[in-house]
């Protein structure tokens, strides 16, 4: 068998949608797990959709996603350009277009678009447009003397009307299509420009790709494809069609649900890791189960036959607890790096970021959920005295007020404020009264937290505020609840 060649052919129009980097994903799985070459060829040829900084922003994602090209505009290895415009003005699709014009398989169509808009017919109870294939019946006189006048045309395929078109589709099976179904598609534009769908088969065979990766809203167009590859007499490629992503509520995963691009994800506090690993399983699931892998895993586990055709639901919650165990397991270094912008954010006060980012590193799911955690660092909130009020501690704010009243002078005396001196301390407190560490560590974390969940204990969160905020606290703690129980 030849060497495996896949390709990511993507069309400069903004952010890498997350369907757009699952096929670059499985395309690169597929060539590397082989052994093969991923190459990278930029669509541009639909020039009206083409956005300014989005190649760049291709090659970046690319590049932190660590899908990494072997061959692509910046690696020319002898099947270049491979950019569309680049080969469009080489006239290498004109070319194509014209040999299939000799074999009668495609034809010159210079009809203009007022007749164009009389073409239509009502198929499943939809208005479509579909070509009656007028022009094919000119004579090679009448379209030598349109040309020669410079009437605008186009290159059309010429399909046939009658008899079946069968492909083969790796996860979908044999799909067969009556020939009355395939419309006679544009191959080149009026614009000179090629259509994706002619593009992309001239380049493939070109750049020798064996494997065609792409979602299956293009099965419909698969027909046309293995019509223009049999014309021209080339190897029809593997095709592996992707299943659609839905959102949770099965439609389509659009641009507005806010997730839907791979820097949407990193800008909500996603790690690239995480990201790659989530997408790898949207339509894709290995025979163990497994679930957390790293991108060489991947490579070794890929295997394309066992993807599947139903559609793949992107689960956020799911995204966000890969996501977290992706934190826990990283090293400490760097999750500070990543975190410190979110605790500088929360917290101006001079106080133990690192200290910090360990108490939250385990707690995290993405980064941003730092700000809510640690925000009471710097600012007691204003808190409701039934927080108090706990009843697997056995507290409730009496027994709140009695405590705080009682370790405060204990507090007060003490100099040493790390939390493994605190703790000792107020351990012994807890062992003198003969309650459960509970009934005293709840009300001390509320006072010095404000918060009901927090993400370390109350010596902890003490050492790190400090003993004079801490006992301010306190003693704001103590007056709240006596204002409480005095009405």
């Amino acid at each position: 068998m030849s060497k495996v060649r896949t390709r990511f052919a993507p069309s400069p129009t903004g952010r890498m949608h997350v369907g757009n980097l699952r096929t670059a994903l499985y395309a690169y799985l597929i060539a590397k797990h082989e052994d093969g070459d991923f190459l990278l060829r930029i669509e541009d040829t639909d020039q009206e959709r083409y956005v300014e900084g989005a190649v760049e922003i291709i090659y970046r994602t690319l590049e932190k996603t660590g899908l990494i090209h072997d061959e692509g505009p910046d690696k020319d290895k002898g099947c270049g350009p491979y950019v569309q415009s680049e080969r469009q003005a080489k006239g290498i699709y004109l070319e194509y277009a014209k040999k299939l014009i000799e074999k009668g398989e495609a034809y010159y169509c210079f009809c203009d678009k007022e007749r164009l808009e009389t073409l239509t017919q009502t198929v499943a109870g939809k208005e479509i447009n579909v070509y009656d294939k007028h022009c094919l019946h000119l004579s090679k006189e009448e379209v030598e003397e349109k040309l020669a006048k410079g009437i605008p045309y186009v290159i059309r395929q010429n399909n046939p009307t009658t008899g079946t078109t069968t492909f083969k589709d790796e996860i979908y099976g044999d799909i067969t299509v009556d020939n009355s179904e395939l419309d006679d598609m544009i191959l080149i534009k009026s614009d000179g420009y090629p259509t994706y769908n002619f593009a992309n088969v001239v380049d493939d065979h070109l750049m020798g790709i064996t494997h065609v990766v792409r979602g299956n809203e293009y099965l419909s167009s698969s027909p046309k494809y293995n019509r223009l590859y049999e014309a021209f007499g080339w190897e029809v490629p593997v095709y592996v069609h992707c299943p659609l992503i839905t959102d949770e509520d099965h439609h389509k995963l659009s641009k507005r649900c806010g997730h839907s691009s791979y820097e949407d994800l990193i800008e909500q506090g996603f790690i690239t890791e995480a990201v790659v690993n989530f997408v790898a399983l949207l339509g894709w699931s290995p025979s163990d189960n497994q679930e957390i892998f790293t991108l060489e895993e991947l490579i070794r586990a890929f295997d394309y036959h066992h993807m599947s055709k139903s559609p793949a639901v992107f689960d956020y919650t799911k995204l966000k607890w890969m996501n977290g165990e992706y934190i826990k397991a990283m090293e400490e270094k760097a999750f500070l790096e990543r975190a410190l912008p979110y605790l500088k954010q929360a917290i101006t006060k001079e106080l133990d970021m690192e200290k910090i980012a360990a108490m939250v590193k385990t707690r995290i799911e993405v980064f941003p959920d730092i700000l809510e955690m640690v925000d009471f660092f710097e600012a007691l909130p204003e808190y409701d005295t039934a927080m108090y009020t706990h009843k697997k501690m056995k507290t409730s704010e009496t027994t709140s007020l009695e405590v705080l009243k009682e370790v405060y002078p204990l507090l007060e005396k003490q100099e040493d404020y790390s939390n493994d001196a605190l703790y000792q301390m107020l351990s012994g407190y807890v062992t003198e009264k003969g309650c459960k560490n509970g009934y005293v560590m709840w009300p001390i974390r509320t006072a010095v937290s404000g918060k009901q969940t927090t993400p370390a204990g109350a010596t902890e969160i003490m050492e790190i505020l400090g003993k004079e905020e801490a006992l301010r606290r306190i003693q704001k703690g103590i007056e709240k609840l006596e204002n409480v129980l005095a009405q």
